[in-house]
């Protein structure tokens, strides 16, 4: 029997790679076994389609292509202009952006651009007007210091760790925290949700240069509308990191004042997650910063990746597709369905349900950290990842919250019933695990204990659940 294309081309691929190290080849075959046998609930994670996967492995890894399109500091990169180009008008047409950036490597990357375009942008010293020096990367060390001392206010203002913020928003273990003076807003004690007259009281009182919205562990809609409202009222530029819901906003999911792009001045993503693409970052702005943006690599990016550029234009075509929307509609019917069936059986979830991609589970009704959660769902073939609640009492390492998300299986073709069966083998892992001792005795905060006969039963009943849904079914590796 004759072998599909897609199955030809891993197979041979594996082939080629066992004939030099055959232990990675070994470990890319088990990663994918591993990835059709468990149930993947982290909500940052996805499957990208084969075309998008090859589209990395090929002779653009080779190429370096520092520059733009038609600007490029080395010769021969005629072939690199035309995919940077490609992803570049697929991500403005998909997403009704007047510019795109589509060179980062990362969504921290793609921050960093954004964050360097925003100040070199706002450079109004006397002395650096008069030296004509309006691009970030003829700035000298004195030029940097001339600039904070005159902006003064080089403050940034964005959700915290704990109501569900990320840690490229100011946050001191990232560089974003020793660029900026750092303040954040918090959500509503009783509801979980933002509050935005406190928002507002916080950037009046704060006077930030950047506004950021965008989360990676808050299951509702922002009004980015009314958050536009906020910074223009202080003049602050707002930026928005739209990192896990791209793929909503992608899908028109996310119209109106859920938007990010109409109203921010730069927009910030991911191409992988809730978009599906291979791992990388993009960067959407208007033209009043589209030529700092330009300016990404040499300013904070090495040179550009031209092999996954071509993979972010293979998925960001496919995203353009019809088809796309309805899984991204699919992706919401599915947390949704998921947290229902999970409140069902008692579990208090952050928020008290989602709108969007994710759910937050408070997993300290079942007497667990989030750590012990975390490891116990993994053995019984749950993955998954612990996160913060707010004000979460065992902080950002243990955690009280379990974060999961419905885009990775959404693309399987899990539906809602298959979403209540998945809440239902939570629940019964959750309730069934306990808390540990460390050896003193003393309560341990990773430590559990879990029948390892129940962690068997329900990993076999979570990959009996995924049987009709296989995973890159045209793909036999033999």
């Amino acid at each position: 029997m004759s072998l599909n294309a897609e199955s030809t081309a891993f197979r041979s691929a594996l082939e080629v790679i066992r004939a030099v190290e055959p232990r990675v080849a070994d470990a890319i075959g088990a990663e994918l076994a591993d990835q059709r046998e468990s149930l993947k609930l982290i909500a940052s994670e996805n499957y990208a389609s084969p075309a998008t996967l090859l589209a990395m492995g090929n002779w653009f890894s080779d190429k370096y292509a520092e520059g733009t399109v038609g600007r490029r500091f080395y010769a021969g990169c005629q072939n690199v202009d035309t995919v940077e180009a490609l992803a570049a008008e697929h991500a403005r047409e998909l997403f009704g952006a007047a510019h795109a950036y589509v060179q980062p490597h990362s969504g921290i990357d793609a921050n960093l651009v954004a964050f360097w375009a925003i100040l070199a942008d706002r450079v109004e010293s006397p002395a650096l007007k008069k030296a004509q020096v309006r691009q970030v990367n003829d700035l000298t060390e004195a030029d940097w210091f001339a600039l904070r001392r005159e902006l003064g206010n080089q403050r940034m203002l964005g959700m915290s760790l704990d109501a569900g913020g990320h840690l490229t928003h100011g946050f001191r273990p990232n560089i974003s925290g020793k660029m900026f003076d750092q303040r954040s807003y918090g959500t509503d004690p009783a509801t979980g949700l933002i509050d935005y007259d406190r928002v507002a009281e916080a950037a009046r009182e704060f006077k930030p240069l950047i506004l950021v919205a965008g989360y990676s562990a808050y299951p509702r809609k922002v009004n980015f509308r009314i958050m536009r409202e906020i910074a223009d009222s202080v003049g602050a530029t707002f930026m928005v990191d739209m990192a896990h819901f791209a793929g909503l906003v992608a899908g028109k999911v996310f119209t109106g004042d859920f938007d990010p792009v109409p109203h921010a001045h730069i927009v910030t993503t991911t191409t992988h997650k809730s978009l599906r693409g291979p791992r990388g970052g993009m960067v959407l702005c208007g033209p009043e910063l589209a030529d700092q943006v330009d300016r990404g690599c040499p300013m904070v990016l090495g040179g550009p990746l031209p092999h996954v550029m071509a993979a972010k234009a293979v998925a960001l075509a496919e995203a353009r597709r019809p088809d796309f929307a309805d899984y991204a509609e699919r992706i919401v019917d599915n947390a949704q369905a998921l947290a229902e069936g999970l409140l069902r059986r008692g579990t208090k979830l952050v928020t008290g349900g989602t709108d969007n991609h994710l759910v937050l589970l408070d997993v300290s009704g079942y007497g667990l950290t989030g750590r012990q959660a975390e490891q116990a769902l993994l053995d019984s073939g749950i993955v998954t990842n612990r996160n913060a609640v707010p004000q979460d009492p065992n902080g950002a390492w243990y955690t009280s919250g379990i974060r999961i998300g419905t885009p990775a299986l959404t693309t399987r073709g899990l539906g809602v019933a298959e979403m209540d069966a998945t809440a239902e083998l939570i629940h019964t892992v959750l309730s069934q695990t306990q808390s540990g001792s460390n050896p003193d005795g003393t309560p341990s905060k990773a430590k559990y204990v879990l029948d390892p006969a129940l962690a068997d039963k329900i990993s076999k009943q979570a990959n009996e659940l995924l049987t009709g849904f296989p995973l890159y079914p045209a793909v036999d590796l033999g």
